[in-house]
């Protein structure tokens, strides 16, 4: 009966998923309707969209169980942190620039947008190279961890977990391309929410209640970590510098990253970006802020948890042990949701960018839409199987943990795109070989921090923190760089952004205006 009821509930949710894929072949018969939406993606589409893109197994199981050991009770920080900067800051800097730029320039992809912001088609090779190389790592975490739960309450073998995971995301993303990502990111992040509050609860509810719970997390000790009486269940926990990383990296990270940032380029209109950023938020709060709180509490099943034989992707599955059948079956859909969602996303974005910005004009000369369209579906098949051997590979050599797969990936990525895409949205001054220099730099860190870990300071020997320094990094390279380096065409910066001098007529339930200011 156990085995029915989950078996049950996956099968429902495959077959609203691949009916959803189905049904928006309607949206994707051009480029901008598969990678795009046709730009009129609405606001709860949108919020939902960049948030399941940005919560994932990685999240729920890696970081969540990692940081939730090492920091207690504050590894809350990093939720509240995804919501506050990467979330809500977020929108506010870059939603509204990002919509009206990337449409005055015509770029579907932040490859794209670097050629024709910085007039460098050189810029726009490296930057769909790094993509395509750097979301290959994160990808291979996603399977990763779904894959704990998965054995916990199946008990099937890894390889069948990841198959079966890609061959589903690439069917209804081959079939309805953006649209499809979206509509099916709503339904998942619905699961997502109801999820993470049924499952805080329950394990609370084992623990005694909130108060109990935190009480008795206050009693574990651990003196390799902290001598500090009660620091599991402190404010700050036992190592505020190091959390500070973590949030960083995986706050401020969203805003360089490809796949978070194209989800403004597809929404409707500004009136749309206002209640995106609200509703995102309060996703946020819920998904991130549940996650890494629920992972807070983790030191509680120590008696069971060999961190040693086992890594920190074993704690949030061993916490969830116990749970009742359908709770249990719950969690393995939220898990499969969060997973695709993300995955879907990820897809999305390396077959487009490396169609669109290094196939086309390049490799192929003359591309129609219908051929762009054939290649960008055979690139997301040829992506998710490299993705898929990689994870299988990763898991039976046991390479390394979840996060730290997603800590070089976000890393090298927001690392590099960060300060140049935020600054040329903002600065006209900024100039093409600021951007080189955070592409070179974060990328070359990022590398050397798997290759040749033990040459980094203490400090920086974790991909997070490396991750964290690169992005900081950037945000000082690119201004003092464009400073001393020579200044792109001024009748070029002025056509770019002319966007935002351009005089539009709205109604006066947005702007008061100055005749109604007179009067």
């Amino acid at each position: 009966m156990d085995l029915f009821i989950k078996l049950g509930m996956l099968v429902v949710f495959f077959a609203i998923t691949i009916g959803i894929g189905l049904y928006c072949r309607r949206h994707s018969t051009d480029v901008n309707g598969f990678v795009l939406g046709g730009r009129s993606v609405g606001p709860w589409l949108t919020a939902f969209a960049y948030g399941t893109s940005y919560f994932s197994a990685v999240v729920f199981v890696g970081y969540a169980g990692q940081f939730g050991w090492k920091y207690g009770i504050a590894a809350t920080w990093a939720g509240i942190g995804n919501a506050l900067l990467g979330s809500l800051l977020a929108w506010a800097v870059l939603g509204r620039r990002t919509r009206i730029m990337t449409q005055h320039l015509d770029s579907a992809t932040m490859p794209q947008f670097f050629e024709s912001r910085f007039k460098s088609p050189a810029l726009k090779l490296a930057a769909s190279a790094i993509v395509f190389i750097f979301l290959i790592p994160y990808t291979a975490s996603l399977y990763n961890g779904l894959s704990r739960l998965f054995s916990m309450a199946f008990s099937i073998d890894y390889a069948w977990c990841v198959i079966i995971m890609a061959v589903l995301t690439a069917i209804y993303v081959i079939a309805g391309g953006y649209m499809a990502t979206a509509i099916n990111d709503f339904v998942q992040g619905i699961i997502m929410i109801v999820g993470i509050v049924a499952v805080i609860a329950a394990v609370l509810s084992s623990s005694g209640g909130f108060l109990n719970a935190l009480d008795l997390l206050g009693q574990v000790s651990d003196p390799a970590v902290s001598t500090t009486p009660g620091v599991f269940a402190s404010f700050f926990g036992p190592d505020p510098v190091n959390l500070l990383g973590v949030v960083v990296l995986t706050s401020l990270g969203t805003w360089g990253l490809p796949q978070m940032v194209q989800k403004f380029y597809a929404i409707k209109n500004e009136k749309q970006i206002g209640k995106g950023m609200i509703i995102s938020t309060v996703f946020a709060v819920i998904v991130a802020g549940g996650c890494y709180f629920l992972g807070g509490f983790g030191r509680l099943y120590s008696d069971k948890i060999d961190i040693a034989a086992n890594g920190y992707d074993s704690v949030i599955p061993t916490m969830l042990e116990g749970l009742p059948t359908v709770l249990i079956a719950l969690v393995i859909v939220l898990v499969l949701a969060a997973s695709m969602s993300t995955l879907s996303s990820l897809v999305l974005t390396s077959s487009s960018t490396l169609t669109l910005d290094f196939i086309k004009g390049k490799i192929v000369k003359d591309m129609d839409e219908k051929k762009l369209l054939l290649v960008m579906r055979a690139l997301i098949v040829v992506f998710i199987a490299i993705s898929v051997v990689l994870a299988i590979v990763q898991h039976k050599s046991a390479v390394t943990f979840i996060a730290q797969l997603m800590g070089v990936s976000w890393g090298a990525l927001a690392g590099a795109f960060l300060a140049p895409f935020l600054f040329g949205l903002y600065w006209k001054r900024t100039t093409p070989i600021s951007v080189w220099c955070s592409f070179i730099f974060s990328t070359v860190v990022m590398l050397a921090n798997v290759v040749a870990k033990s040459a980094f300071p203490a400090i920086l020997q974790s991909p997070i923190n490396a991750g964290a320094f690169c992005m900081i990094a950037g945000l000082i390279i690119v201004p003092v760089v464009s400073l001393v380096t020579p200044k792109l065409e001024k009748a070029h910066v002025d056509k770019v952004f002319s966007c935002y001098d351009r005089t539009v007529a709205v109604n006066v339930t947005d702007s008061i205006g100055e005749a109604a200011e007179s009067t």
